[in-house]
């Protein structure tokens, strides 16, 4: 039986039927893979503690006491079951046409119970969950619905309503009867199993699915991920193999060129981080082959003067270098900074390259961006075509087939997590030679989760922050509390702008009319705990100052909440209108204003013309204000943890002692997003805040399954957990590829590898759009 064996040649129709449309298993090997998501001694409750509304949940419960009564049409009757699990909790459970299921369930009997969970007033319930009774009563064994083969240790499956962890079961042990699976290819090599005492692949099965003790499926697994580790590093491997047999554009450092009037003209030292990771960008431009490395460094940490020492680099060796923004306002500000830092270096008339007596002439500098108008297209197209433009900063437009590079040497990518595989390589791909690649993130990731999705990337960490970066408070400014939590918020602000010091003060949206009622509605609930519409909530909009007011009839309270509060154009309303505040320079910033208007703002700001901006999360990178010593985040609760750590980066720039960053939200401080933002005000290690972030978040939101369409790549790798198994498995593949680079004595390696990059269509962009 081959793993592609149809599920309808062994088992009964009926049963292949319901397992297609139920979980869309067509397959042995779907269903065999298809592993339990916890454990239980076979007869023993389990908890109720990690029920979630709209889930399907399966757990094993007592039943406590059962009633019978009819509804107000006198026709339906309905159960109402009470169990309890393995803490004592309770839990109603509701049976519509009830008299049936009164024999099964009596008092005392265990059951398996499974089936949709929804709140009903106030608290968890089922209606109408399948079960499988393993029980009776009086602890006797039902042989209606018992299964005698279940034995000690009973495995509960993910399910559906039609699909039972009990029939799935059944379904799997019929199936593992009757498989070989010496037949089946197994991409772990056989010394690498034995070195790291992994089960074999029909030992690990039948742990996972059939286990004797509560220790064996937990072996069972450890070799799946330990696969899953395997495959996904040998994908890493194949990729990076293909990129080092490209052709590069060698770029050796040049006495007497750009670079060195740059480092020379510097009025700071460079960081050790800084001149560690030049060192290494420095070399793999030099070579016969297109780097490809990560830069990761916190925020502050100096990413963008490195990037700009390999592009001088660059341009020295004859070359163009193009640094890739994600967002206009970010490109237009790395134009600036650019700039500012080349000083008498950056020319916008004369040629990037070198000029012929051999002195570093000025580099030209040219941005293309979507909003540039057709006469600015033209010449920047043209300054690219030409080579005049040494440096190109732009956006996604610089992306496009109409634009046309002389000789293009680097391509540096900033914030790399707002760009797809596809995209990145775009450029790369179009020109031969190959030019190299500089990925820059200022979002901190921990070793493992780069391993998993940036295998094919030499690391590099910059470590350490520029001197005379302050320390910066951050607090939790929790409104719910009273209002004068809110004045004091804008009170600093004053206060601050008083001194001298400027504010930047970030809103979660453009307008009010950026969220439907709906959106609204569910905000407020999600903010207030309510989850019983209908019996808890009333809702309008209709009042003229635009104030929603929930009611919870079960506290007989109301709460007033401005729905347009926390926007860029609602707050600058609140400026102009404040006593105190409207007496300040104030200025709005967000991705929908004209590239020039954008600009022109950001520039006061710099300047010091304007006090106060009041702006998106456009300013969340690349944003360089040494007088910014407040940053106020309101809603901070709609912002993750990531874009917290990177806003609050934006100021402790300058001489200041004092920075404070304010998280301003109004959700009730033992919520669970409140709690998140508290860790952002307890850590300033963005490494840290990373690791809490992702065992909050899972490998979900990290690997980007949302963007992908497709489901998770990674099954059962847990990056976090499973940080051990991913760095043996990365080193057997290391050891595997020097010693036997073409893997002969590992083809099933091989195939595995090739098969698994097949059956998961843009697997490798999904891996890498993290």
């Amino acid at each position: 039986m081959r793993p592609e064996t149809s599920l309808t040649r062994v088992l009964e129709p009926g049963s292949a039927r319901r397992l297609e449309q139920g979980l869309g298993f067509t397959t042995v090997q779907q269903l065999l893979d298809h592993f339990p998501r916890t454990y239980s001694p076979h007869n023993a409750l389990t908890g109720f503690s990690g029920l979630r509304e709209g889930e399907y949940a399966t757990f094993i419960a007592r039943v406590d006491s059962t009633s019978l009564r009819r509804l107000h049409n006198r026709r339906t009757e309905v159960l109402d079951v009470t169990v309890r699990d393995i803490s004592g909790e309770e839990l109603n459970l509701g049976f519509f046409g009830g008299r049936q299921f009164q024999r099964q369930l009596r008092e005392g009997a265990v059951a398996v119970f499974q089936g949709k969970v929804r709140i009903f007033r106030g608290e968890p319930t089922l209606t109408n969950p399948s079960f499988d009774v393993l029980t009776g009563p009086h602890g006797q064994d039902e042989p209606a619905s018992t299964d005698p083969e279940v034995g000690e240790v009973l495995p509960l499956y993910p399910a559906t309503a039609k699909t039972t962890s009990m029939f799935i079961h059944r379904c799997v042990r019929l199936v593992l009867d009757q498989v070989d699976f010496s037949t089946w290819l197994d991409p772990v090599p056989e010394a690498v199993a034995e070195q790291e005492s992994l089960p074999s692949l029909g030992e690990a099965y039948e742990m996972v699915h059939r286990p004797a003790t509560m220790e064996q499926p937990e072996l069972g697994l450890r070799r799946f991920r330990f696969s899953e580790a395997l495959l996904l590093h040998g994908l890493m491997e194949r990729r990076r193999r293909l990129a080092g047999e490209l052709q590069g554009v060698p770029a050796p450092a040049r006495t007497g060129g750009l670079l060195e009037a740059f480092d020379a003209q510097l009025p700071f030292e460079l960081t050790e981080g800084q001149r560690s990771c030049g060192e290494l960008i420095a070399a793999d431009l030099a070579g016969q082959h297109p780097m490809n490395r990560l830069l990761q460094g916190e925020v502050g940490s100096g990413k963008t003067l490195v990037a700009l020492r390999a592009m001088l680099q660059v341009v020295d060796a004859g070359a163009q270098a193009v640094l890739v923004a994600p967002t206009e306002v970010l490109a237009a500000q790395h134009l600036r900074s650019l700039r500012k830092a080349l000083g008498p270096l950056a020319d916008q008339t004369r040629t990037g390259l070198l000029a012929e007596s051999g002195s570093p002439g000025p580099v030209k500098l040219t941005l293309l961006t979507g909003s540039l108008s057709a006469a600015e297209r033209r010449q920047a197209l043209l300054d690219i075509a030409s080579c005049e433009a040494g440096i190109v900063i732009g956006t996604h437009a610089v992306l496009g087939e109409k634009v046309q590079f002389a000789q293009l040497g680097l391509v540096v990518i900033d914030e790399q997590h707002r760009f797809g595989v596809s995209q990145r390589n775009a450029l790369r791909e179009r020109y031969t030679p190959t030019p190299h690649m500089l990925v820059m993130s200022a979002t901190p990731i921990p070793r493992s989760v780069a391993m998993t999705a940036f295998g094919d990337l030499e690391l590099t960490v910059l470590h350490g922050l520029p001197a005379g970066r302050s320390r910066i408070e951050t607090h939790v400014v929790p409104t719910v509390l009273g209002p004068r939590w809110s004045e004091r918020v804008w009170e600093r602000v004053a206060e601050e702008a008083s001194a001298g010091r400027q504010v930047f003060v970030v809103c979660p949206r453009i307008s009010s009319q950026d969220r439907s009622q709906e959106q609204i509605q569910r905000q407020l609930r999600d903010r207030f705990g309510f989850t019983d519409d209908a019996a808890a909530v009333s809702f309008t909009t209709a009042r003229p100052e635009g104030k929603v007011v929930w009611v919870d009839f079960r506290r007989e309270q109301a709460v007033e909440h401005l729905t347009n509060d926390a926007s860029v154009e609602a707050l600058a309303r609140h400026f102009a209108e404040h006593p105190a505040l409207s007496k300040l320079r104030t200025g709005t910033l967000h991705g929908q204003m004209p590239a020039a208007e954008a600009a022109e703002v950001m520039g006061a700001f710099e300047s010091g013309d304007l006090q106060v901006l009041i702006a998106t999360t456009v300013i969340e990178v690349g944003v360089d204000v040494p007088a910014a010593s407040l940053m106020v985040i309101l809603d901070a609760d709609a912002f993750g943890v990531s874009t917290l750590h990177q806003l609050r980066g934006r100021i402790g720039r300058g001489r200041t002692e004092s920075n404070q960053c304010l998280l301003v939200t109004r959700l009730p401080t033992e919520h669970p997003s409140a709690q998140r933002l508290t860790e952002v005000a307890e850590h300033t290690d963005g490494m840290q805040l990373a690791l809490l972030d992702l065992q909050r978040r899972r490998e979900g939101d990290v690997l980007g399954a949302a963007q992908s369409g497709t489901a998770s790549t990674l099954r059962l790798l847990r990056i976090v957990d499973d940080a051990e198994i991913i760095e043996v498995a990365a080193a057997h593949i290391r050891r595997l590829t020097d010693s036997d680079p073409q893997w002969q004595s590992a083809p099933a390696l091989w195939r595995a590898v090739e098969a698994w990059r097949l059956e998961h269509t843009g697997a490798e962009d999904y891996v890498h759009q993290s």
